[in-house]
């Protein structure tokens, strides 16, 4: 890894000992910077559990990515900083059932005084990495909860689902199955609609299709997008992402023909 090219690709340049402090900017750095997103899957693209692609996708070519990527890159800088990080798999669900193995999420486990939880990769997730401990833990306006039964965990997140998980170490090859079928079966959610999240000082902001929604102290905003100057200009200033005119007019393209699908479903 470069990791200077990764510390600049999060504006972070601060202390880089393995302390706790080092691993909350750092992973603050990452979620302000760097966008949650799986337009790849929309636009012929394949996303890799590969370090060395998802390196150069986010880093190299400034990108985002999803959880593979986003916790896949961010293991990776933590280890080159001399952090104990171990890699764990977690399943996406709205309650406490299931051991995670499935693989739909990776999640990581960073060893300090005691072990924290840390993920960039869950869209509106944790702001900041929190004790890997049952408790409630209040970052900012929410509140999230650690549930622990047994060798089961369970994240409550803001708002449903959250996900569940064992403290079983795994390698980034182990979610290569999982992360195949999530982008290449036509019933994922991450094949039948474009998501992008950032973490933004007020809150989270997320474009989910055509449905631009900001989550602040003060509420959700939402916004409705129905012209691709619109969709590509967000995309721009909420996101910083930056596609060529034929890149956009193929997600605009989808993304609309989808929402006037959820119309007339839902009229």
């Amino acid at each position: 890894m470069n990791l200077d090219a990764y510390l600049d690709r999060i504006g972070y340049h601060g202390s880089l000992d393995p302390t706790l402090a080092t691993l909350t900017a750092i992973h603050r750095a990452h979620l302000t910077t760097i966008p949650y997103e799986n337009l790849d899957i929309h636009l012929g693209g394949y996303n890799s559990v590969g370090v060395e692609k998802i390196f150069d996708k986010i880093v190299m070519r400034h990108r985002g990515g999803w959880c593979y990527e986003m916790n896949g890159l961010l293991a990776w800088a933590l280890h080159e900083l001399g952090f104990t990080v171990t890699l764990m798999s977690s399943d996406v669900r709205g309650e406490f059932v299931g051991d995670g193995s499935g693989g739909d999420h990776l999640i990581l486990k960073v060893d300090l005084d005691r072990p924290y939880l840390a993920d960039v990769g869950f869209g509106n997730g944790i702001f900041e990495p929190i004790p890997l401990e049952p408790g409630a833990y209040t970052q900012s306006f929410v509140t999230y909860h650690l549930l622990n039964e047994g060798e089961g965990w369970y994240f409550e997140n803001m708002e449903k689902p959250g996900f569940v998980f064992t403290l079983q170490p795994r390698t980034m090859t182990y979610f290569t199955p999982r992360c195949h079928e999530l982008q290449t079966l036509p019933d994922s959610g991450f094949v039948r609609s474009t998501v992008c999240f950032r973490f933004i000082p007020e809150g989270i902001v997320c474009l989910r299709g055509a449905v631009l929604r900001t989550t602040t102290a003060q509420g959700v905003q939402q916004q409705i997008v129905d012209n691709s100057a619109t969709y590509e200009q967000l995309l721009n200033s909420q996101f910083d992402l930056h596609f060529s005119p034929g890149q956009i007019a193929t997600l605009w393209e989808k993304v609309w023909a989808r929402h006037q699908g959820w119309l007339k479903e839902n009229a």
